[in-house]
């Protein structure tokens, strides 16, 4: 197949070898990146879609609907339109129902894990319309594909987003607290701490901490005041332990 990938970076780099290591064409479009070995680079966004028969998208979230803009005129009748961006689900829908509408199919891929990591190999769910040839392509490539079977644009990335609550939260409150315990000196215990609570039976360890947040709702939130104190007295940020006590301060009062 001919694909488009628009956007050259981390992630629109790695899928686009990996689309020429199985045999496709690819024509490439970046305002910054003007090379990518075995593919061709088009001059703008619109040219690099024209004619093609699957339409990979790997910018900011921000500029999804100005793809969208820049190219749903050029657009080959019955060709796949892949959103692996992180736009809103309603963001995804609305953009959903005007390539769909253009005759084309939008597919909305959720990328679930660092392809800086596991490079083209990263799991993915979609959901769209018509998903078969985008599900091939990540099939391909050996990644685990999650397929929203009648699931319109947008659903993939409500999941994305549900998870990146915990994932993106957790990276962030693990970051705030190794870094307040390098400042008190006490990197390794922190450390093994947070490694053993990582650990072990996972729902049981949701189920406690629903539970005993909303029983102790209020002395915790003292706590994390207390934490957020200490942080700036060690000199260092305290986002996450602040909106912890904010948090726990709203659920008690529930």
């Amino acid at each position: 197949m001919k694909c488009a990938v628009i956007g050259l970076g981390e992630v629109g780099s790695r899928y686009a070898a990996a689309l020429l290591e199985n045999g496709h064409d690819v024509v490439g479009y970046d305002p910054v990146i003007t090379e990518v070995p075995g593919a061709q680079i088009a001059d703008s966004p619109a040219a690099a879609v024209t004619g093609a028969d699957a339409v990979l998208v790997m910018t900011g979230a921000a500029i999804a609907p100005a793809i969208v803009d820049a190219t749903i005129g050029h657009l080959t009748p019955g060709c796949t339109y892949l959103d692996l961006t992180s736009a809103s689900p309603s963001v995804m829908a609305e953009l959903g129902e005007r390539v769909d509408g253009a005759g084309a199919h939008f597919v909305d891929v959720a990328v679930l894990g660092p392809v800086s990591v596991h490079g083209a190999r990263t799991p993915v769910m979609i959901a769209g319309r018509e998903t078969d040839v985008a599900a091939g392509l990540f099939t391909a490539f050996g990644a685990e594909v999650d397929v929203l079977a009648g699931a319109a644009p947008g659903q993939a990335m409500a999941h994305k987003l549900l998870r990146s609550v915990f994932m993106k939260g957790l990276a962030a409150i693990i970051c705030e607290a190794m870094e307040a315990a390098e400042a008190a000196g006490l990197s390794d215990w922190t450390r093994a701490q947070v490694a053993n609570q990582l650990a072990g039976d996972g729902n049981a360890v949701i189920d406690r901490f629903r539970t005993g947040s909303k029983v102790h709702a209020k002395r915790r939130a003292q706590e994390m005041r207390d934490t957020s104190s200490y942080l700036a007295d060690l000199g260092v940020p305290n986002t996450m332990s602040t909106a912890s006590a904010e948090y726990l301060t709203n659920l008690g009062a529930r």
